[in-house]
């Protein structure tokens, strides 16, 4: 069972169905508890890093994420991939999980429209095991203001807008997808099969 981390500040609904037409069994939960006997747990995320760092401290859960991603797969989406890195800097400086190391800065890309929203292709860098039947040139869907400044060695996939911008990053079972993977049809799909694989591995 995969546990869907409900904090307040996910798009719950289509990461939901996403795995409704996988067959892949799910449950959404705030509870820590349920997290200590899920078999791998997604982080969805919309908004700002510091309000939803306020809200996962606010719900008991940033200790349990860090502990169970010790033991588990961990899929962070958009947002839930920003607040895996060590801190982000919108608004104000704000301490994230600390899963992967690096932060989190606004995108530069002069003369482009931020937020960057729409589809873009892929470079696949560093394969992981996410990526597995995803090819250069695959194209997933964007929507965000910020991005990762990490080492490349835990950049899998990355994109071009005014800048390389890391699309899919992984530290042991600790995943994040910048993109969406529940509404980037059949790459997305693929990849989160990919992840849910993970567990019967």
């Amino acid at each position: 069972m995969i546990a869907i981390i409900d904090y307040g500040a996910g798009n719950l609904f289509s990461v939901c169905n996403a795995l409704d037409s996988l067959n892949i069994p799910h449950q959404v939960t705030g509870d820590p508890r349920v997290l200590e006997t899920a078999d791998a747990m997604i982080l969805p995320g919309v908004g700002a890093f510091p309000d939803a760092m306020e809200r996962l401290n606010t719900a008991g859960l940033t200790t349990a994420i860090r502990e169970q991603a010790k033991k588990k797969p961990l899929l962070g989406i958009c947002l839930g991939m920003q607040i895996l890195f060590e801190k982000g800097l919108e608004f104000r400086e704000t301490e994230g999980l600390g899963l992967i190391p690096g932060q989190v800065q606004k995108i530069e890309a002069p003369g482009l429209k931020i937020p960057h929203m729409g589809w873009n292709d892929l470079s696949v860098p560093h394969p992981c095991a996410l990526t597995e039947g995803v090819k250069p040139g695959d194209y997933v869907y964007f929507v965000h203001s910020y991005r990762a400044e990490t080492s490349e060695e835990y950049v899998s996939c990355s994109t071009w807008y005014g800048e390389t911008i890391p699309a899919l990053v992984c530290r042991g079972n600790v995943f994040g997808a910048q993109f969406h993977p529940e509404k980037s049809g059949t790459v997305g799909l693929r990849i989160l099969q990919n992840f849910a694989r993970l567990v019967t591995k």
